[in-house]
């Protein structure tokens, strides 16, 4: 489900991050007075009256020196407008207007997006008035608030989320396989997308995205059309540092969202680093597909044993999560970058599979009563009685347990781990819950 992208922007310490904990109900921004506290990613999603939608916070990506100061904002907005579906433009209702805020608003004015100005930082009724300097602005919503304490937010969520194209109205009723290739800058994404489409037995297509520039491609592969998730190089050469990581991580988060499988591509020499890792934890927090493609590997010296202990350092890395598949590439000679749709497709049916509930229960319950859970703190007896599959989109497994919330998360991942032991499902992330069932009720 591809859903709307909200940015939100504006000069640093006017209270970007506070909106954005807000809307999404989170405290994953930092806080602080000091400008430029913002440095990890920082992408979320909100609802409002039943509508979702994605938010970014665009916050203290600004360097240190302070004559790149305002270069650092300005293409931070440009980006924002380029990527994001509407705008929220957070100014302090303090400090009055600012010539930063003036050029920001010229911006917004030549993108004919919805933009909304928030003067923020006005507590009540009285300080509220200060809103009326930033009609200067020329934009046509203005609005006072207090990111803080909520203050006239509704009214904005109200007039936004009508302006925002629904989600069954984009990809709901796409059916094709939709992969993406991500990755940190460098290691190869956009060598092997176009080593994937230059084929002979492909044809492409470009489809423009619903409300943004970005563009998917159609790869039709033995008869079958595969959409390549747009995740492509910056369109506009950026001069700071801090703004090239942020960017690229906003465009990862969205294309992981947006597809089925996602395919996140190593350089062989580099290895599995910090930002692969957050990356995976994404995929896996979405339940998307996961597969590891290690690429440049015709440029490493290697013996038979080589590929087996790269694996085996990745999957000691990923701790939990050492069901992703690896696969050892080049996009450049075009080794094995086949096979990568082939065991896409294959991860992409496995998230579809249903194990029957009396098969479940024939394999999964032996096992429990010979490795039951611990018992509960107050000494009583932890009993699984019972365990079916549920969820259409990703593989859910209920366990239906007598004092269920006393289960060690140790033993969801013995349960987890016994379960793929038995159904496979490599590369496909799940859910495993638990509801309470009294050991005297029946099974049925």
């Amino acid at each position: 489900m591809k859903l709307p992208l909200v940015a939100i922007l504006g000069r640093p310490n006017v209270g970007k991050s506070t909106l954005f904990n807000r809307l999404t109900k989170s405290k994953t921004a930092i806080v602080d007075d000091e400008s430029g506290v913002t440095r990890d990613r920082i992408y979320g999603e909100a609802e409002w009256n039943g509508r979702e939608f994605r938010v970014i916070d665009t916050g203290g990506y600004v360097p240190d020196s302070e004559d790149l100061f305002e270069v650092a904002i300005r293409e931070q907005v440009e980006f924002a407008i380029e990527e994001a579906d509407a705008l929220l433009f957070i100014t302090d209702g303090r400090v009055g207007v600012t010539p930063f805020d003036k050029e920001i608003a010229g911006l917004l004015r030549k993108s004919q997006k919805p933009a909304y100005v928030l003067v923020n930082k006005l507590d009540n009724t009285e300080q509220g008035l200060n809103k009326s300097e930033f009609f200067v602005l020329g934009l046509d919503y203005v609005e006072d608030i207090s990111a803080l304490n909520g203050r006239n937010l509704g009214n904005i969520l109200d007039d936004l989320v009508s302006k925002l194209n629904s989600p069954e109205d984009l990809y709901d009723s796409d059916l094709r396989l939709r992969i993406s290739i991500i990755g940190r800058p460098n290691v190869g994404k956009s060598s092997l997308t176009n080593a994937l489409l230059g084929i002979d037995r492909s044809i492409v297509t470009n489809i423009p995205g619903t409300t943004r520039d970005s563009i998917d491609s159609v790869l039709k592969y033995y008869g079958e059309e595969i959409v390549l998730v747009d995740t492509a190089g910056l369109r506009k050469r950026t001069k700071i540092k801090e703004n090239i990581e942020f960017y690229s991580n906003v465009r990862t988060y969205r294309a992981i969202a947006n597809s089925d499988v996602s395919i996140l591509l190593l350089d062989a020499e580099q290895g599995l680093e910090n930002q692969d890792q957050k990356i995976i934890e994404e995929a896996v927090r979405r339940r998307k597909g996961l597969i590891i493609a290690v690429n440049k590997w015709d440029l490493i010296e290697k013996d038979t044993k080589t590929a087996k202990k790269f694996e085996d350092s990745i999957h000691f890395l990923l701790g939990n999560i050492d069901y992703v598949p690896v696969m050892f590439i080049s996009a450049l000679s075009k080794q094995r970058i086949f096979k990568l749709i082939d065991l896409a497709k294959q991860i992409e049916s496995a998230r579809k599979v249903k194990v029957p509930t009396s098969k479940l229960n024939d394999e999964i319950l032996p096992e429990i009563q010979r490795t039951p859970p611990p018992a509960a703190p107050n000494g009583k007896e932890i009993k699984i009685k019972f365990v079916t599959q549920v969820g259409e989109k990703y593989p859910i497994f209920l366990f239906f347990a007598s004092h269920s919330k006393h289960i060690p998360n140790s033993y969801r991942r013995f349960l987890e781990k016994l379960i793929r032991s038995k159904f496979g499902f490599a590369g496909v992330p799940m859910t495993i819950s638990f509801k309470d069932k009294n050991p005297e009720d029946e099974l049925n």
